[in-house]
């Protein structure tokens, strides 16, 4: 879809990088699937040990076309089964950058986790990016949260909010 017409796609140009012409194109998995699966490029097998954090090639550069990002996500059935993340998720390439795409894994699991040459290891969004210019102010408007922040709608039972003690870092309750 493109901003002049929702039903025609978004076209990103792509390049396979060299030594990568075995592996597919970023695919999406159904037709309903928002995100196309990437795919490992390493050359041999990455073994991510509990708690580490690798850098994984993908075998493709792309192109975004300006007004869009291309947001990467974790795979729900890596982070379920194994605990492997994207620490900065979503990570943003930004429509001006051309080297090819990686992709940071960690894993969180109990357990080593091995990355093989073709692995589906993580998703790639095609977003639309909105364009501000900021305006600097001294006072904002006032809502119903206010500066409300972490936390602060709480919990609720049937329907009345229920306050929960929070301990600072010096054990004062907030």
């Amino acid at each position: 879809m493109s901003p002049e017409d929702p039903r025609a796609p978004v076209l990103v140009p792509i390049q396979r990088q060299p030594g990568a012409q075995d592996l597919p194109l970023p695919e999406r998995a159904t037709p309903g699937s928002a995100g196309f699966d990437l795919h490992a490029a390493v050359t041999e097998e990455t073994v991510l040990a509990p708690g580490a954090r690798v850098l994984i090639p993908t075998g493709v550069s792309i192109a975004v076309p300006t007004g869009y990002e291309a947001q990467l996500r974790p795979r729900s059935g890596l982070a379920l089964r194994h605990g492997i993340v994207l620490p900065n998720s979503p990570g943003t390439i930004d429509s001006d950058y051309r080297g090819e795409v990686k992709v940071i894994l960690c894993n969180l699991g109990e357990e080593p986790f091995t990355v093989k040459r073709g692995d589906r290891i993580a998703q790639l969004v095609i977003a639309p990016v909105v364009y501000v210019e900021w305006v600097e102010t001294t006072d904002l408007d006032d809502t119903q949260r206010g500066a409300g922040g972490f936390g602060h709608s709480g919990r609720r039972v049937r329907g009345v909010p229920v306050k929960e003690t929070v301990k600072g870092s010096r054990g004062e309750e907030s």
